[in-house]
């Protein structure tokens, strides 16, 4: 269906997660509700999140898990809509899922199964939703509303929800256009970079480590403000993994990156504790019980370390081996970017936003959801819930 509605009480722009839970919401008021997207389908980014299987909310979502200029802007939303609404939200459709690790709720099936229960929650809502139309531009009335302008008509509305999300993965259609809307109506946008996203390595490093891509171990990242205890895989362009990801959203150019390769251990003790239990084993059939044959070789080689019996060490030189074994430090030459990054950080400036309603505070009648604001999550769920949250607080009110 392309033609167009000339009129809505709420028109969306942006048919992913916070997009379609806000026409749900809205909808459910009694409000007419158009939802507008650009793309051929909706929900895209819906649709190739957690490997298929959309890691919709988290057990322990909380305010700490999310970054902000304005850190406090969150909680409003978070604690109005919580994960436990999501959840019962996912049951009342019969969506089976389970936990994975640490929170981290998905769909058994595939994430088409929240992409349907969104769009059953807009049918019932009697929110209608048209795909392939690009905004040419949008005219504040007077005393109220907008006239905006699109590639199908023209439509007129009192509020217009912005809920295009940010600029990660433009291959799914993410654009800025959110911000340009922003701009228009006087909004600061706090900067943007690619969050969530695979480190790049200089060539010499990859070159060492070039029979290790695929290769994963538990560590512990660290940069700035930032620890997360999680995997980390070696890719052919430098590191990737939980951690890694969940790191970058503190990592800035230039930057030192810090790995403890044995997490939850202290490598010196281990050590000398196997020098007493097994003194004739060498040094790297010891370390093999920690990490892989390859990476043992390559932690070794990187450090100029000789592997002999342990009780050839001395105490000494046991905990120097530890000490160059244990603690990796590096820094990036950079990030693979939008192109693969989850999420954006910065965005729409919450200092201008209300956290009740969403609404801007320089344009009645506008309101901001879901990626667009300066509002970023962990890695496991917690930028879906951010999405759920933040919708429902504006559907509630538009």
């Amino acid at each position: 269906m392309t033609d167009l509605p000339t009129q809505a009480d709420v028109l969306i722009i942006g048919a992913g997660a916070a997009g379609l839970m806000c026409a749900s919401v809205a909808g459910k008021r009694g409000r007419s509700v158009l939802v507008l997207d650009h793309a051929n389908k909706v929900g895209k980014k819906i649709l190739m999140s957690g490997g298929g299987r959309c890691n919709f909310t988290n057990l322990y979502t909380a305010p700490d898990n999310f970054y902000s200029e304005n850190p406090h802007f969150c909680k409003s939303a978070l604690a109005r809509y919580t994960q436990w609404d999501f959840i019962a939200l996912v049951e009342k459709h019969g969506i089976p899922y389970h936990e994975k690790t640490l929170g981290q709720l998905f769909c058994d099936n595939k994430s088409r199964d929240i992409v349907d229960l969104l769009l059953a929650e807009c049918r019932e809502a009697k929110a209608q939703i048209r795909t392939r139309c690009d905004i040419q531009r949008i005219e504040p009335l007077e005393p109220q509303g907008f006239a905006v302008h699109t590639s199908l008509g023209k439509v007129l509305c009192t509020s217009l929800v912005i809920a295009t999300g940010g600029l990660s993965i433009p291959t799914m259609g993410a654009t800025g256009y959110g911000y340009e809307v922003a701009r228009q109506f006087g909004h600061n946008i706090i900067p943007t970079r690619a969050a969530l996203v695979p480190f790049t390595l200089n060539q010499r490093a990859l070159n060492r480590q070039q029979e290790l891509p695929g290769t994963s171990l538990a560590v512990t990242a660290s940069c700035a403000q930032g620890a997360f205890q999680e995997q980390m895989l070696f890719t052919h362009k430098g590191l990737s993994g939980p951690a890694v990801l969940q790191v970058s959203s503190h990592w800035k150019e230039g930057m030192p990156v810090t790995f403890d390769l044995a997490p939850g251990l202290d490598l010196s003790d281990w050590l000398a504790e196997q020098r007493s239990n097994k003194p004739e084993t060498s040094l790297h059939t010891a370390l093999a019980e920690l990490w892989s044959k390859k990476l043992v070789q390559f932690f070794l080689h990187r450090n100029g370390l000789q592997t002999k019996p342990l009780k050839q060490y001395t105490d000494s030189e046991l905990r120097t081996v530890a000490e160059k074994l244990q603690i990796w430090t590096l820094t990036p030459e950079g990030t693979e970017g939008y192109r693969t990054a989850e999420v954006t950080l910065g965005g729409v400036d919450t200092n201008e936003v209300s956290s009740r309603s969403m609404e801007s505070m320089k344009q009645p009648g506008l309101y901001f959801i879901g990626e667009v604001l300066d509002v970023t999550g962990w890695l496991g769920g917690f930028n879906f819930q951010w999405a759920w949250a933040s919708a429902h607080a504006a559907g509630g009110l538009v």
